[in-house]
């Protein structure tokens, strides 16, 4: 019988009932879900520290000493040597010819596959009406191609007697240089394979972002006598900016470590014409220059983080 059955002094003398407190019960029931996510997340925590947190630090540790091949047996027993790498990688003169090649490869490659990749979304967000998924996967297809694939076709394209553009170039009366051992047309190859290869992705955003401009912003250009031109410079493309910032920063940071283009076609040449700074590090890896390596690595992030930066600010919403 509970006290609310009770009439008169019995129901004084028994008083309210005790209710049961919930907090022991809801703190255990966030203890376990605490304990279910550390359990969920400490294979990734060990994956990430083992390799990728502690190989960078490690790294950027090896690029202060003068760790070299000879000491892989006992890594521990290198000399501090301070930014002595650094110097060294920024007096290299090859060092110097592989950064120019990356700015060269940068400053060129990153604007043209932007602007490739816009107008192949524009076309397809307001020309093609017809075969639009065909097209899409068309474009996108050399994005997923394998390099090595991509290198067989390009060869036939820049081959010097039979290849196909300087067999166009043939007959308008043009003929067609080496390309490929060219040391004036070699980058300039490398840059045109790049886009081909690249702007499919740029594209696929690009027309995600013009399909989420709602049309009534072109109906109103056009109700205030704006033509194509100003209606696509003044009107989409102040909308288009976050989606112009992500994909010049993505190409970015991709074409700064150009490394698979001149590894399959040129190795570099001709007379180190195409070699990038990545290509570069990697090559003094190779040597068993490590900490020489690693610093140019570094070297390589800093200039990433700046572009960035500056991408950042340029292009950021204002």
């Amino acid at each position: 019988m509970s006290s609310a059955t009770l009439k008169g002094p019995a129901a004084q003398a028994v008083g309210p009932t005790p209710q049961p407190s919930s907090k022991p019960r809801r703190s255990g029931a966030v203890g376990r879900q605490t304990a279910a996510a550390w359990i969920l997340t400490l294979p990734f925590a060990v994956l990430f520290l083992a390799f990728t947190a502690g190989p960078v630090l490690g790294s950027l540790g090896m690029s202060f000493t003068d760790m070299k091949q000879r000491d892989l047996r006992t890594p521990f027993a290198v000399n501090g040597v301070g930014f002595d790498n650094y110097v060294k990688a920024l007096s290299d003169e090859t060092f110097r010819k592989a950064a120019f090649n990356t700015a060269y490869f940068v400053v060129i490659g990153v604007p043209l596959t932007l602007v490739v990749a816009l107008a192949a979304a524009v076309l397809l967000d307001k020309g093609v009406k017809k075969f639009q998924s065909l097209f899409r996967v068309g474009y996108y297809l050399p994005v997923v191609t394998s390099i090595v694939a991509v290198a067989v076709i390009w060869r036939f394209v820049l081959a010097p007697d039979s290849g196909l553009l300087n067999t166009v170039l043939g007959w308008i009366g043009i003929d067609g240089p080496n390309w490929l051992a060219s040391k004036t047309w070699a980058m300039p190859s490398l840059i045109m394979m790049a886009v081909w290869r690249n702007f499919g992705s740029a594209m696929i955003i690009f027309l995600a972002g013009l399909q989420g401009i709602p049309h009534t912003v072109e109906e109103a250009g056009q109700l205030d006598g704006a033509g194509a031109w100003k209606r696509f410079r003044y009107l989409i493309v102040p909308l288009l900016r976050p989606t112009i910032l992500f994909t010049s920063v993505v190409t970015g940071i991709g074409y700064l470590q150009f490394f698979e283009e001149p590894f399959v076609m040129t190795q570099g040449g001709p007379l180190n014409s195409t070699l990038s700074v990545s290509m570069y590090t990697y090559q003094q890896f190779g040597f068993g220059n490590y900490s020489l390596a690693a610093s140019m690595s570094y070297l390589l992030f800093v200039v990433i983080a700046v572009l960035t930066f500056l991408q950042f600010r340029l292009l950021r919403e204002k």
